[in-house]
């Protein structure tokens, strides 16, 4: 796991902000969100955690078979969850999706308070993994791909870059769908394992998991490359910005 806390040993003095989430995609990925910020959170008591709203909403539809042409338009329904949040008092938002930050514009679009991209924190904290030129592996579900969040938001940096080929990403997607219906098998870590494996073996020095999904049953333990999980990431940047040390 390539991780490093961005606080120290201080807690909030009233400097505090509130966090609004824009969640349910997928129910399990946004609790685990939830629990991670948890953990990152140099809290002894209670009042000194991070204050969140969130709105849970599995009914969003779909990402994926949007990004293949078919099904509802989802980004009416998270700009009008992201509007609900910033009249609940949120100061920033975030969303542990990725493929859902297609439709970061109709999101921003929305509101008036800053929306932290997972997309380009995971790039920044990939980046920062390797002090050198190594390739970065990106692993990622099929509509993320499609909608080329991370090609673009990779290619700036200079880096190498190593994606999944069709098939690959076929079989992700198929995993991810076993993990959403409450599969965490060894079945299915595995075979994630054997996926990101395969970017490893093509060269890649940096895995970055892009999918909220992929913690649930991966953890950067499993490699011996640095593991960039964009929960992880994104979690570590909303307490450092959620409690004022950003």
């Amino acid at each position: 796991m390539c991780a490093a806390s961005v606080l120290g040993d201080e807690t909030m003095a009233g400097n505090d902000k509130l966090v609004g989430v824009i969640g349910g995609m997928g129910p399990g990925a946004t609790v685990d969100f939830m629990s991670r910020v948890l953990a990152e959170t140099p809290a002894e008591e209670d009042q000194q955690h991070v204050r969140m709203v969130v709105e849970h909403n599995p009914r969003i539809p779909s990402r994926q078979l949007a990004m293949r042409g078919g099904g509802e338009n989802p980004g009416p329904v998270m700009a009008a969850m992201a509007h609900r949040l910033e009249s609940a008092g949120a100061d920033f938002l975030v969303m542990p999706c990725n493929v859902a930050h297609a439709w970061q514009g109709d999101i921003e679009a929305a509101i008036s308070i800053p929306f932290v991209s997972i997309v380009e924190e995971s790039v920044r904290s990939a980046v920062d993994c390797s002090g050198d030129n190594s390739a970065l592996g990106l692993m990622t579900t099929p509509g993320c791909f499609t909608a080329g969040l991370y090609q673009r938001a990779l290619a700036e940096t200079g880096r190498p870059i190593i994606t999944q080929t069709s098939d690959e990403l076929t079989e992700t997607m198929s995993l991810v769908e076993r993990i959403k219906g409450g599969d965490r098998s060894h079945e299915v870590s595995d075979g994630l394992r054997s996926l990101a494996d395969q970017l490893v073996g093509r060269g890649a020095r940096v895995l970055i998991a892009a999918c909220t999904e992929f913690p649930l049953v991966l953890s950067g333990s499993m490699f011996d490359v640095a593991f960039v999980s964009s929960t992880d990431v994104l979690a570590r940047k909303t307490v450092a910005l959620a409690l004022g040390k950003e």
